[in-house]
């Protein structure tokens, strides 16, 4: 074997990098389990350990922090932790009015309502069925007429084309969405969620986020559909608001010092004199004292607040979690900063900072046109917030101006000073007052700064150096990165382009069902591992031994790798890696049945396990790029847990092979060198399948009638019965409850038809008093708590029955999916199959250059799924498990076509090869072929029969939530080994009669 010491060094790198990338989780937990340790139950002390420790070095030698370490640990999805599934849509027809400045013209407002009717079943987008309906009912109206303004003249003019007008709205519903991006973005860090994901589907205006370990869904959905409201505000200069923070801290100090359980004058009184006291104190010896304080916070800024001395905490309760922005000057005295912000607090204290600003007796001194609000994001590479004061201006005490005036903000280059600037524009009502805003700042020796605020976060607060007329102006900071300048503009145009995001899509799984799934996922992985391994060793004797290593080696690369692209690990991902269990034996069965091949011919050891790994590989290579290339499609077109699982079966296909090629090849020649005794068979597996001589072309039309039959049957039950379609691709609520006793679905149907409606399915979910509610009662409700109306309705009508009545905390899961995106997914499913089987029908083509063996592996694979739904649609309803049409069964679908390629492929070649050997014109083709079916037997059935032993498995242990998902593949795994072997071989033979030899 060429090139041993290459692979043992990249085995020992990728081992190397594996460890290094496991180590992060096991230092994460480490952290955890110490903060559990230390809480002793309680979550709110545990999180403030977690909080304080979140920026400490904690990882032995390289120190890397708890936060580094925990954004590297291995993930896991919202099936496995329990959280949140949001799918937001950007509403395009509130954009569209608003472009328009709620034009009131009939045909204008006809057109976006049957274009928003359309967008439900139709696969367009939005503006494109918009300006489609218009001219179909105003066929001579110009677009331009209605959208071209004076703000927006750079871009449209009064006399442009309704395919300008489409395009400019086009590009504004792109800005609206990339918007409103960037504004979620930013409410989920501020929510506090560990590891959240937020993804921008491309080429739409729908928003993905998970919120893993999220337990307040409607504080989530609220938080997300709230409008975004831009606002600029005066600001406060630090020196100006020192002597009150000074004075705040003197109050708590002097409460700090005389409470007392009993309210009297006297003591009254004396808390008075006190706060007199204090009020009184030398300004530049508190500003000292501040700024040591703020050094001790800077210098540990996650210690807990209540491990300063008990003294300082009494004598200075503000300052301890609020340092005063100060700075040393030349002779080393403290003195006070110029500027917006006032104060510098760590993350965790932000909220005993704000619980002392907003006391009663607090709120009293505060000037009522000051307002303390907080930075949006944390100075780089802290977790340190800062604080700004903001001036309120008017009779309502309001901003200086609103975010609708800016017509425009686009991220800049300075030319002058380098770096990065934002230029914003607006409109002349804007310009007007932001010239006399501007002039007000720039006054005077000390240039005040003009705060940028979204949602009462501090985005900006530039210092005005000169008054601002004509309505541009640039904002530039010394720090700013390119993204920043993005992000700003973006926050800049929110407040101009009110396209309002509301939630399409949703899942809730609860952490107890997240903790049921993860012992289920576990529990079947293991012994999935564990009963393959003792085949292998039984039937394989020695050489399943190096199976196993091979095979224990692939799963530790797989999870390494996952865990250093920083994958998330779903529930159909341990699937996935249950199945690559299947794939590597599959990789090493085929090596071995070729080992036995060329012992029997009489070779030695050594040359026999060389040319099995050489005559073994073209197969291996085949069968592995074709179910890649079904990973490929599945990643391309899938979404959520499909996702996960097809990046699990693309990572496992990779290190399948090299595993099974290479490492496997590297033990048998230290075996070989040490003279160990190789065996590939014990005397029960020896002669298995050996002389096999079954008559299966011969009997192919057999074949053909039974396929064709329940085909055809399938066919009659999808159109008469149809299927059972999952709350994905039927749309609706679902909610998985736990019921404290047995229930039927008769007594639930009784309690909630007459509320919910008759539609409403009802479901038997595993055990443990468990069961699935479909429902589609006010699924066209937009209303942002549509969710809570019939959650709520929900539990009302299961309480009119005492043995159904439940509690919302009994609802483990709740999923929602509106009709657009469901029949979105239903189209996306049915182009993501055909898509599937073209690809790897040309990949055989291309492999094989013969079209019949391309015909051959598409008339199977279209077989193979056209069986599958047959069995969900002619089954649906008998069997004692639900048969659900959705996007697990989507996955398993694709999956089952890259199996049976997988299977047909490996016949496919020994075909080939026997074609190539017996070519004589004496030689019949269709023996030929029967003799290289039978040929492959072996190997087919060893492999079938590990693949369905541990779909097996996961179908009993694998839990409730992936049952439909497994005994798709079971059934499909069963079906492809069938039609590799009875249907595409035999149409190889039926149209190439001409053409094989």
């Amino acid at each position: 074997m060429q090139g041993k010491g290459v692979i043992k060094f990249f085995a020992i790198l990728l081992a190397v990098v594996c460890l290094y990338q496991f180590s992060f989780t096991w230092v994460a937990h480490k952290v955890e389990n110490d903060a559990k340790a230390y809480s002793k139950g309680d979550p709110e002390k545990e999180k403030a350990y977690l909080d304080s420790v979140s920026t400490l070095p904690v990882y032995p030698v390289l120190n890397h922090t708890y936060q580094y370490c925990l954004e590297r640990e291995l993930a896991l999805g919202l099936d496995l932790k329990g959280g949140m599934n949001v799918t937001m849509q950007i509403s395009l027809r509130e954009l569209v009015q608003s472009l328009s400045n709620n034009n009131p013209d009939v045909a204008f407002n006809q057109a976006l309502t049957n274009a928003q009717a359309r967008s439900v079943t139709e696969q367009k987008d939005y503006i494109t069925l918009f300006v489609d309906e218009y001219e179909k009912l105003a066929p001579n109206a110009k677009l331009a007429a209605i959208f071209a303004n004076s703000n927006n003249q750079e871009k449209l003019k009064f006399n442009s084309s309704n395919s300008d007008v489409e395009a400019y709205l086009k590009d504004q519903a792109n800005t609206a969405v990339q918007q409103s991006y960037t504004v979620l973005h930013t409410r989920i860090d501020q929510f506090g969620v560990t590891q959240p994901n937020i993804q921008l589907q491309k080429s739409t205006n729908r928003i993905l986020i998970e919120l893993p370990g999220v337990k307040e869904p409607e504080r989530v959905r609220k938080l997300l559909q709230g409008s975004a409201k831009l606002e600029f505000y005066q600001t406060y200069d630090n020196t100006e608001v020192y002597g009150l923070l000074n004075n705040i801290n003197g109050i708590l100090a002097a409460k700090n010092k005389t409470a007392t359980p009993k309210k009297d004058t006297v003591k009254a009184d004396t808390t008075k004199t006190a706060i007199a006291s204090a009020a009184a104190k030398d300004t530049s010896a508190a500003a000292k004292q501040a700024s040591s304080l703020l050094n001790k916070l800077k210098n540990n800024v996650n210690k807990d607040s209540a491990s300063l001395n008990k003294t300082q905490l009494a004598a200075n309760p503000l300052f301890a979690v609020l340092s005063p922005v100060t700075y040393a000057d030349q002779s080393g005295q403290q003195q006070l900063s110029q500027g917006p912000t006032v104060g510098y607090s760590a993350q965790k204290d932000t909220a005993k900072v704000n619980h002392y600003l907003r006391s009663a007796d607090i709120k009293s001194i505060v000037p009522q046109n000051m307002k303390f609000l907080w930075g949006v994001k944390p100075i780089k590479n802290t977790k340190v917030f800062e604080l700004y004061a903001i001036k309120l201006s008017g009779a309502e005490n309001g901003p200086v101006l609103s975010g609708d005036v800016i017509t425009d903000a686009r991220n800049d280059i300075d030319q002058q000073k380098g770096g990065y600037e934002v230029t914003m524009y607006m409109n002349s009502q804007g310009a007007a007052k932001w010239k006399a805003v501007t002039a007000e700042a720039a006054a005077g020796a000390n240039k005040k700064a003009i705060a940028i605020v979204l949602d009462d976060n501090v985005y900006s607060a530039p210092n005005v150096q000169n008054e601002i007329s004509g309505g541009v102006s640039s904002i530039s900071g010394g720090n700013f990165t390119l993204e920043d300048t993005k992000d700003l503009a973006n926050i800049l145009k929110a407040g101009r382009l009110p396209a309002p995001a509301r939630i399409i899509g949703e899942a809730v799984v609860g952490p107890s069902l997240g903790q049921e799934a993860i012992s289920a996922g576990l529990l079947s992985c293991i012994l999935g591992l564990v009963v393959i391994l003792i085949f292998m060793i039984a039937y394989y004797k020695r050489a399943g031994t190096v199976a196993v290593i091979a095979v224990l080696i692939n799963v530790f690369f797989l999870m390494g790798v996952l865990v250093s692209l920083r994958a998330v690990l779903t529930l159909p991902g341990i699937a996935g890696i249950i199945l690559i269990l299947g794939v590597a034996v599959d990789a090493n069965v085929l090596v071995y049945e070729r080992v036995r091949e060329e012992l029997a011919l009489g070779k030695s050891i050594r040359i026999a396990v060389a040319d099995g790994f050489k005559h073994a590989l073209p197969s291996i290579l085949d069968a592995n790029i074709s179910t890649f290339l079904t990973g490929v499609i599945l990643f391309l077109f899938g979404s959520g847990p499909i996702q996960g699982f097809a990046t699990t079966l693309m990572i496992g296909i990779v290190t399948t092979l090299f595993c099974s090629l290479l490492i496997s090849r590297l033990i048998f020649e230290f075996m070989l060198e040490k003279d160990w005794d190789i065996t590939f068979s014990r005397p029960w597996s020896s002669h298995t399948f050996k002389n096999a001589n079954y008559a299966f072309v011969k009997n192919r039309f057999k074949f053909y009638a039974f396929s064709g039959i329940f085909i055809a049957a399938g066919l009659v039950s999808m159109v008469t019965r149809g299927f059972n379609y999952g709350v994905d691709f039927g749309g609706g609520h679902t909610y998985i409850i736990k019921f404290t006793s047995p229930v039927t679905t008769g007594q639930i149907h009784d309690a909630i038809d007459a509320t919910l409606g008759r539609g409403t399915e009802v479901k038997t979910y595993g055990t443990d008093n468990k069961m699935s509610i479909n429902t589609n009662y006010l699924i066209n409700d937009n209303s942002p708590d549509a969710d809570s109306k019939v959650q709520a309705a929900l539990i009302k009508a299961l309480a009119t029955n005492p043995a159904t009545k439940i509690e919302a905390k009994q609802i483990e899961a709740h999923q929602k999916v509106e009709a657009t995106i469901a029949n979105e997914v239903k189209a996306s499913a049915k182009w993501t199959i055909i898509l599937a089987i073209v690809v790897i029908s040309a990949y055989i083509l291309i492999r094989f250059r013969k079209w019949q063996f391309s015909l051959g592996a598409m008339i199977a694979t279209a077989h193979d799924s056209l069986l599958v739904l047959s069995f969900f649609s002619l089954f649906k309803d008998i069997l004692p498990f639900s048969l659900d049409i959705d996007q697990a069964f989507i996955a398993a679908l694709l999956t089952v076509i890259g199996y049976s390629i997988n299977d047909t492929v490996v016949v496919f070649d020994r075909i080939r090869e026997f074609l190539e050997l017996h070519h004589a014109k004496t030689d019949d083709p269709k023996e030929v072929i029967n003799h290289a079916i039978n040929n492959t037997l072996s190997r087919t059935i060893i492999t079938a029969f590990t693949v369905v032993l541990i779909l097996v498995i996961l179908f009993i242990f694998g839990g409730d939530v992936i049952r439909g998902f497994s005994f798709a593949l079971l059934i499909g795994v069963i079906f492809g080994t069938y039609s590799s072997i009875c249907v595409a071989t035999p149409v190889i033979i039926d149209f190439g009669k001409k053409g094989l030899r």
